[in-house]
């Protein structure tokens, strides 16, 4: 299969572009800089410059570009490019697939904030939103929203709602190994949240899955099929490592330090991966053991 992958140089795509080619299939990479090799083309989403011949011949599509995560959640600045930059890719894409006769698979890397807080309640695919104003809901609406040209167009098109990925490249993972192994890991708040997680080998599989299978259009959910607690990771991330975890994060400070994000540890959800269980898809890591060990394997 041809497949044209946009935020190919990035955690996700880096790695999603070697697994592709390693299963032979054919991956040009989408890039914001002057092209340098066969297997790049250059596009600027904010312009709308794209090769859309590519489009035409290609069998899928993958957008995972924006903005970093990183920077200064109490900046307004910073919100904003994190919106526009993943509402401007998804929206470029999606019209350049849906102007195709035969319009491409489009596979999109969206998230799971909009779920929002559901406490107990198992939260599938066809869940509600409850994610309300929180900054990261609103970009994933925005961000989904954008891919509606290729849903319209008739093309199969899989949005896919990623949890956490915990992975020693991943910044929040990058971050906690150390604290924990200093003596410095624990929990926020009371722990009791679901905190759902996903493993970078699962992520890449199941966003190859959704690519080489005829699965439906739709979202779907790409996360662990039992979702732990906050507290369960902790403690899973403390015992893998042979360290205590004994502190606790009121999560009134977490508000003040992380600000529009703190709802993104705060909030219960728990998630379940039913349509991609649903369409066989078989998970290395079905649980935060599991997850975690593959993180801590791949330092």
């Amino acid at each position: 299969m041809r497949i044209l992958v946009a935020g190919s140089s990035g955690f996700l795509g880096r790695p999603l572009v070697e697994h592709l080619r390693a299963r032979d299939h054919d991956v040009v990479r989408l890039v914001r800089r002057d092209s340098s090799a066969e297997d790049e083309s250059t596009w600027d989403p904010y312009s709308g410059a794209l090769d859309r011949g590519l489009v035409r011949t290609a069998d899928v599509v993958v957008n995972l570009a924006g903005a970093s995560n990183k920077g200064n959640p109490h900046s307004r600045r910073w919100g904003d490019a994190l919106l526009h930059s993943r509402v401007t890719t998804t929206r470029v894409l999606a019209e350049a697939v849906a102007g195709v006769e035969a319009p491409p698979t489009y596979v999109v890397g969206v998230g799971t904030s909009a779920y929002g807080d559901q406490g107990d309640t198992v939260v599938t695919e066809e869940s509600p939103d409850r994610g309300g104003d929180a900054l990261l809901a609103r970009v994933v609406r925005a961000w989904e929203a954008a891919a509606r040209p290729a849903f319209e167009a008739g093309g199969r098109v899989a949005l896919m709602r990623t949890a956490p990925i915990v992975h020693p490249g991943n910044v929040p993972t990058q971050q906690l190994i150390p604290l924990f192994k200093c003596y410095l890991g624990g929990r926020v708040g009371r722990g009791n949240q679901y905190f759902p997680m996903v493993s970078l080998e699962d992520w890449k599989s199941a966003a190859t899955f959704l690519a080489e299978n005829d699965v439906p259009s739709g979202a779907y959910n790409v996360c662990c099929p039992t979702t732990p607690t906050h507290r369960e990771f902790v403690e899973a991330l403390a015992h893998q490592l042979h360290r205590p975890a004994p502190f606790v994060v009121p999560s009134k400070l977490l508000e003040l330090a992380m600000g529009q994000l703190s709802p993104e540890l705060t909030n219960s959800t728990n998630l379940r991966p039913a349509a991609l269980l649903r369409e066989g898809f078989v998970f290395q890591d079905e649980n935060v053991d599991d997850v975690v060990a593959t993180a801590l394997a791949a330092r």
